[in-house]
C-alpha cells in the first residue's frame, strides 16, 4: 500500500513540473506548443490542429506588437482548419525586437516587411513537417499590414497555395500613410468626404517620412494562387475603393482575386463580434482547397 501511494505521489509530481503549455486537448481540436527558427533568432509559436483538417493556415500579423492569436486560431480550428499561430518578432516568447511607431521605428520599411515575410515563410516550412498529411494546402491569413507581408511571402515561397486577408492594402505604403494622415483617425471621416476627394489625398499629398515605398503589386505580379480580399467601406485606415480598383485590374487580367465589401463595417473585419466576413472566408477556403484537392487527384 506504501508503495502504491508513493508511485501516485511520484506521477503527481511529475505532471506538475512538465511544461503544462507543451500539449493539451479539447474535444474539438488540440493545442501544442512550438518553436521555429527564422533569420538567425527563435520565434515562439502554437499549433492548433482539428481532428481531420481540410486545409491549413499560418496567421500573419498587422501591425501591433501581438502575441499569437489563439482566439481566431481556435475559430479556425472549430471549422476544420488547422492553424499555427506565432507570438511576432520581438513580442511574447518570439526573439527577436519588434519595430513599429510604438517604440519610434518604421515598421512599414522594405527591410522590416522582407523579415516579417521570412518568419511567416519559416512558420509555413515548420508547419509543414507537423501535418500528417502531406497534400494538405497551406494557406496564408492576415489582417492589415499583412496586406504587404503576405505577397512577398507567397512570392517566395511555392508551399503557399492561397491567401486570405482582412482589410489589407494593395497599394503602397507611402500612399496607405498619406490617407491615414488624412483621416487622422476620425470616425466620422466618410461623413464629411467622398472618396474622389480621400483618393486626391492619398495621390498627391506631400509625405511627412521619406522613406522606399513598398509596393505589393511587385509580388501580386508574380503570383496565381487565389487570393480573398475582406473590405469594410468605412475603413479609415486603408482608402478601401483604391485598393479594390486594383483588385479588379487584377481579375480582369485573369488573377484569381476576389474580394467582399462590406458597407457598414471599418478597418475591423475580422472580430468575434462580426461573424459574417469571418463566415464568407471559410466558405472560400473550403471551396478553394477542395477543389484544389480534386486536381490533384485527377492528376
Amino acid at each position: 500500500m506504501e508503495n502504491n501511494f508513493l508511485q501516485h505521489l511520484y506521477l503527481w509530481l511529475s505532471l506538475l513540473i512538465l511544461p503544462i503549455t507543451a500539449f493539451s486537448q479539447s474535444t474539438d481540436f488540440t493545442i501544442q506548443d512550438v518553436k521555429f527558427e527564422s533569420q538567425g533568432i527563435t520565434l515562439a509559436g502554437s499549433i492548433i490542429k482539428p481532428k481531420n483538417p481540410f486545409a491549413a493556415v499560418v496567421i500573419v500579423h498587422g501591425s501591433d506588437p501581438v502575441k499569437r492569436e489563439m482566439e481566431f486560431a481556435k475559430r479556425l480550428a472549430k471549422e476544420g482548419i488547422a492553424v499555427l499561430t506565432y507570438d511576432k518578432r520581438g513580442v511574447g516568447a518570439s526573439g527577436g525586437v519588434y519595430v513599429g511607431p510604438s517604440v519610434g521605428t518604421n515598421n512599414i520599411d522594405t527591410t522590416n516587411l522582407n523579415l516579417l515575410s521570412s518568419d511567416a515563410n519559416a512558420a509555413v516550412n515548420t508547419f509543414r513537417t507537423y501535418l500528417k498529411d502531406k497534400k494538405i494546402a497551406i494557406g496564408l491569413v492576415g489582417y492589415s499590414q499583412a496586406g504587404w507581408i503576405i505577397p512577398i511571402a507567397a512570392s517566395k515561397n511555392p508551399q503557399i497555395e492561397f491567401m486570405v486577408l482582412f482589410s489589407c492594402p494593395t497599394i503602397t505604403t507611402l500612399e496607405q500613410l498619406r490617407f491615414q494622415f488624412y483621416t487622422n483617425g476620425n470616425n466620422k471621416f466618410w461623413e464629411n468626404h467622398t472618396d474622389a476627394d480621400a483618393r486626391e489625398h492619398t495621390k498627391n499629398d506631400p509625405d511627412k517620412y521619406q522613406f522606399a515605398a513598398t509596393d505589393p503589386k511587385k509580388s501580386l505580379n508574380t503570383l496565381s494562387i487565389p487570393g480573398l480580399w475582406l473590405f469594410g467601406e468605412k475603413d479609415i485606415q486603408i482608402p478601401v475603393k483604391m485598393c479594390i480598383e486594383q483588385l479588379n485590374t487584377y481579375k480582369a487580367q485573369g488573377k484569381p482575386f476576389e474580394y467582399t465589401l462590406f458597407s457598414t463595417l471599418g478597418h475591423n473585419t475580422s472580430s468575434s463580434e462580426i461573424t459574417v466576413p469571418f463566415d464568407i472566408s471559410i466558405q472560400w477556403i473550403k471551396q478553394k482547397t477542395l477543389n484544389n484537392k480534386k486536381s490533384k487527384v485527377s492528376k
